[in-house]
């Protein structure tokens, strides 16, 4: 509590700084420059960020460009307590952590503790949620339980990727092509048009291009490389000025090389050593024998929207979605030449879901309630080849919800309001597993009908089969939310909550199902979360100061890992670990300023101490010796951002310097600590030049980021031992790059 404290008053003296800057920049008269008022839809309703009672985080899609942001990694970057990484091994499935709650390991049918939207529609799966910077209006982070208005697996919090409105009485076009280190070369076009004064369509497309940071120095490919095509297309019908209907669709393709990780260890034998440098680099085998040679992803989605204003008081809302995906990815566990440890892996993910809102403002009370559906299913097949020893699984996952859901506020008086929302939540899933163990190189799934199967064999009606794993279980939630909030003044926001989130139970998809206790699955987990913040637009909007104390009591933590069992015969067995309980409690900082017409900079600050209270092992309470994952204690970034007045080819317009620095601390990548594979703290510096036009239509831009080049592990993999020939794999965050970018806008 001693460091917590600490923190609060470090925050506190940096709004006391942020003031003061803000003073000397009134006294040389900038009464123009203030900070840009941003609107959120953290309340399912259009908020100034500055008067909505939760911690939430805003990036314009002009802040992203301006900062060279390429995918949606890049915004935990500027965010306190907020990690968002590539998984290992993958190019587009994304770990999510906010405040200590995550999973890292990207298991079929087990959703992460933070939720991800696109434009309103969740994202049930991790895979291809990794999405791309382009035709973007704003990035939102909801940090701590959203159980009520988001629902279901937001027990850490929520990330929503909202995509531009088209413009309603004239054509638009955009274009954008961007060149930089390792041959990146991306090339964005968007452009709409209103083809009657009450219907417009738009469309984006962008090719998204990159050579690998490193090699895979047995099979020649890249490593790390890009190659991803996107595409947008969106069509608004609007007849009168109460109804909106939208139609959206979306498809990705991702045929960037498998990413293989690099050996921290030598092999038992020794015939293959660690390599001496080359960080990117990988000596990976399975793309040149295994079945599965290629990655690819393929990912697409639509929805309709329906807005509907009833009247000057109510809404409705209707968002019918349906997404699915494929992904193919050859993982190879030892990254060596032979067939010692790899695993061809498909994963497939359909969802449809179907979300109803009514909203109600008015002049003392504010509605927002709805029903919620969904239906999703995640199939995965995997081998796990062990030299001439193959594990196989399969797993068929399917997923229905439904849930109702409220939230009020209230206006007590002019100053105080308070919220009352809930959320009850039924969560059924339905689970087939199929594990086999093969002689030979590859199950007959993965294309060797001569491999011998050595499963053991049941009788069922008299005949042989093989044994397989069907199961089910029904979980159901109520979860509240409370909120109170007093505003003194029309500059200050504060507030107190106690919110609740929800993830259900389920079943491992690779779990060994001749033990009773993977049988019976994994229970919900569940998060309690106490905060109190206060939100402050100070020196007549030239600067803001927000500052959020949290406490966090998290229950029956599920933690997904995997083992290898020796056997024999050797096999790859996941687990799902619930870790029983666990206390986070932090404090987080953000602030703006302007500090004249010409210079502004913002700051962030979080710190979380985040420790487990009873993991049991053996019927032995361990806790003691576990630690919180993907979650460093400190968290921060600073940056400066100058623009002035500059003529170029014959256009006036302005230039605009930007200089950031980015901390995170001490990274545990699992529960127990395993020095190859955890990372110290680390510091990240960028840069960046933008020039615009002041009719907006000529843009150039060059950025810098990780400009010191650091080293610095995202994830990894830890294998050792005979069985694995001690396969310990590290992946790692970007190096340095710098782009150049024009683009021109219509």
């Amino acid at each position: 509590m001693k460091v917590l404290w600490k923190s609060v008053l470090l925050a506190g003296v940096s709004s006391l700084s942020i003031g003061g800057i803000g003073s000397v920049a009134a006294a040389q008269d900038t009464a123009s420059a203030q900070v840009d008022t941003v609107v959120v839809t953290a309340r399912r309703r259009e908020e100034s960020l500055q008067d909505v009672p939760i911690a939430v985080s805003a990036m314009s899609g002009e802040a992203l460009e301006a900062i060279g942001a390429q995918d949606l990694t890049a915004v935990a970057q500027s965010m306190p307590n907020v990690t968002l990484e590539n998984s290992r091994a993958t190019n587009s499935t994304l770990t999510a952590f906010i405040r200590g709650v995550g999973q890292q390991d990207p298991v079929a049918g087990f959703e992460q503790g933070v939720g991800i939207y696109l434009d309103d529609v969740y994202l049930n799966r991790p895979q291809g949620a990794v999405l791309d910077v382009y035709d973007v209006e704003r990035v939102e982070v909801l940090r701590g339980p959203q159980g009520t208005l988001y629902g279901r697996n937001t027990v850490g919090g929520a990330v929503k990727y909202v995509t531009r409105r088209l413009e309603a009485d004239q054509p638009t076009f955009n274009a954008k092509l961007a060149y930089g280190s390792y041959n990146q070369l991306d090339a964005v076009v968007s452009g709409s048009i209103p083809l009657s004064d009450t219907f417009r369509v738009g469309a984006a497309v962008a090719l998204l291009t990159r050579d690998g940071f490193g090699t895979n120095l047995t099979t020649g490919e890249e490593n790390y490389n890009k190659d991803v095509l996107s595409a947008r297309f969106s069509a608004e019908f609007e007849p009168t000025e109460n109804l909106l209907i939208r139609f959206a669709i979306d498809h990705t393709q991702d045929d960037s090389a498998a990413r293989q990780g690099y050996r921290l260890l030598p092999t038992i034998s020794g015939a293959q050593p660690t390599l001496l440098n080359g960080d990117y680099d990988t000596l990976a085998g399975i793309t040149t024998f295994g079945p599965i040679r290629k990655n690819e992803l393929t990912a697409t989605g639509g929805q309709l929207l329906i807005d509907w204003s009833i009247n000057e008081n109510w809404t409705f809302k209707s968002i019918t979605a349906y997404r699915e995906d494929e992904t193919n990815s050859p993982i190879d566990f030892d990254s060596t030449a032979p067939q010692k440890f790899d695993a061809p892996v498909v994963y497939t993910n359909e969802q449809l879901s179907q979300e109803l809102q009514l909203i109600y403002e008015g002049d003392r009370m504010t509605f927002v309630g709805g029903l919620y559906y969904l239906d999703a299913n995640a199939f995965d097949a995997f081998d796990v080849v062990f030299t001439t020893v193959t594990s196989f699984t399969l797993g068929d996952v399917d997923t229905k919800t439904w849930a109702a859901f409220g939230e009020v506020t209230f206006d007590l008086s002019d100053a105080w309001s308070l919220t009352l929302g809930g959320r009850y939540t039924e969560d059924e899933r339905t689970s087939r597993v199929i594990r086999q163990t093969f002689l030979g190189v590859n199950s007959p799934y993965f294309g060797n009908a001569g491999a011998v199967n050595l499963t053991p064999t049941v009788t069922v009606g008299g005949q042989q089969v093989v044994p397989e794993f069907n199961g089910s279980r029904t979980d159901e939630a109520f979860t509240p939310r409370v909120i109170l909030a007093w505003e003194p003044s029309d500059t200050v926001n504060i507030y107190a909550s106690y919110s609740q989130g929800f993830k259900g139970g389920g079943f491992d998809p690779r779990g060994n199902y001749s033990n009773a206790d993977v049988r019976g699955g994994f229970l919900p987990e569940t998060v309690d979360s106490y905060e109190l913040g206060i939100k402050a637009t100070l020196f007549d909007g030239r600067a803001t100061a927000n500052t959020a104390i949290f406490f966090a009591d998290y229950q029956d933590v599920q933690i997904p890992g995997s083992v290898i069992v020796v056997g024999p015969p050797v096999s790859f067995v996941g687990t799902v670990t619930n870790a029983g309980a666990a206390e986070m409690s932090g404090v987080e900082f953000e602030g703006a300023a302007s500090f004249t017409d010409n210079l502004s900079g913002t700051l962030a600050i979080g710190y979380i101490d985040a420790k487990y209270t009873e993991f049991m092992a053996g019927g032995i309470n361990v806790a003691s010796a576990r630690d919180v994952q993907n979650t460093p204690d400190w968290t921060g970034s600073a940056s400066l951002t100058y623009k002035a007045p500059l003529s170029m080819f014959s256009r006036t317009g302005e230039i605009s310097f930007n200089g950031s620095a980015a901390y995170r601390g001490d990274t545990q990548q699992f529960e127990v600590a395993i020095p190859l594979l955890d990372q110290p703290g680390f510091w990240l510096y960028d840069a960046a030049v933008n020039w615009i036009s002041d009719d907006g239509h000529l843009k150039l831009s060059l950025v810098g980021r990780n400009l010191a080049d650091e080293r610095y592990i995202t994830s990894g993999y830890n294998f050792p031992g005979a069985a694995t020939d001690n396969s310990v794999l590290a992946f790692w965050g970007n190096p340095r790059t710098v782009t150049a970018s024009i683009a021109f806008r219509y």
